[in-house]
């Protein structure tokens, strides 16, 4: 199983030399990949109805991932890197092939996309996008994706984009597997449908561990095997946050033993005031997972 470290964006006050960093120092300790979480825009929660039951807002730095992994497979030779989650429905979906693509190109095909809906209403309509079919949307950018990729020129007619005889130019060297992401039914069934791998979070392991069998079955139902499926967790308790070092170690023995073939580390939340002691966190992790 590859074990790898979530980048402690929002403790991070947006410095580019903490993201150099972490990628470097991360794969120098052995760890296979580095996970960026998304947002476009912080919201102010402040008087809304119904109120954002999240963690972020408007004060939390976050970075765009394809545009940080662009930079970080310049100064990287063997990390690999996984969007955990991008919100897919509220981009262009032509244009996320022809960034996706780049990174993959830059990096030698250390890139994993991992999509989901988001929740935030508010950063879909500062994209011109709806929030109310950001689902359907999504499968249709899955599929049309996946043939951008090839790079031979489509013509696609959907519900949401059209694209008249046109084709990604240069194309990644393979198919960028493609991740879902989400906490609800309808995530899983997506991803039993369509995806190469599902990000499972938001709670302790034993909840992931129960969500994998119910995609597992789901799997099964579709006619797919989960032997070639990837099953990525993020290493965290239910409020979003870091384990103890024992807790999150131990965390990923469960996660290995279940089949689950990537975990990655969560250090926020502790109060670290630096770098050094989210480095420091991941190394003591590893340490007492292997």
């Amino acid at each position: 199983m590859k074990i790898g470290v979530v980048y402690p964006q929002i403790e991070m006050s947006g410095s580019t030399s903490n993201l150099r960093q972490v990628a470097r120092e991360a794969e120098a300790t052995g760890f296979s990949h580095l996970l960026m979480y998304d947002h476009v825009l912080g919201v102010e929660h402040a008087d809304r109805d119904p109120p954002f039951g999240v963690p972020y807002d408007e004060s939390d730095p976050f970075h765009d991932p394809l545009v940080a992994f662009g930079y970080l497979a310049g100064i990287t030779e063997k990390l690999e890197f996984f969007t955990g989650i991008l919100v897919l429905p509220q981009r262009p979906t032509a244009l996320v092939a022809r960034q996706a693509a780049d990174v993959a190109l830059f990096s030698d095909n250390r890139l994993s996309l991992g999509v989901g809906v988001g929740w935030n209403a508010v950063e879909y309509s500062a994209l011109g996008q709806s929030f109310a079919t950001r689902g359907k949307r999504l499968d249709e950018q899955i599929s049309l994706l996946r043939q951008l990729w090839e790079g031979q020129v489509v013509n696609w007619q959907g519900a949401f984009d059209v694209i008249d005889r046109a084709a990604i130019c240069p194309a990644p060297e393979r198919s960028i597997p493609i991740y879902c992401g989400g906490f609800v039914r309808a995530a899983f069934v997506r991803a039993a449908r369509l995806a190469d791998g599902f990000i499972f979070g938001g709670q302790r392991i034993g909840g992931l561990v129960e969500q994998w069998r119910q995609l597992q079955q789901l799997l099964d139902e579709n006619g797919r095997s989960s032997a070639n499926f990837g099953a990525h967790a993020l290493i965290i308790n239910e409020r979003f946050s870091a384990l103890t070092v024992q807790e999150a170690a131990d965390a990923i023995r469960v996660w290995q033993d279940a089949g689950g073939t990537h975990a990655s580390i969560v250090s926020m939340g502790q109060g670290f005031t630096d770098s050094e002691q989210h480095l420091e966190y991941f190394a003591d992790v590893f340490v007492k997972a292997r």
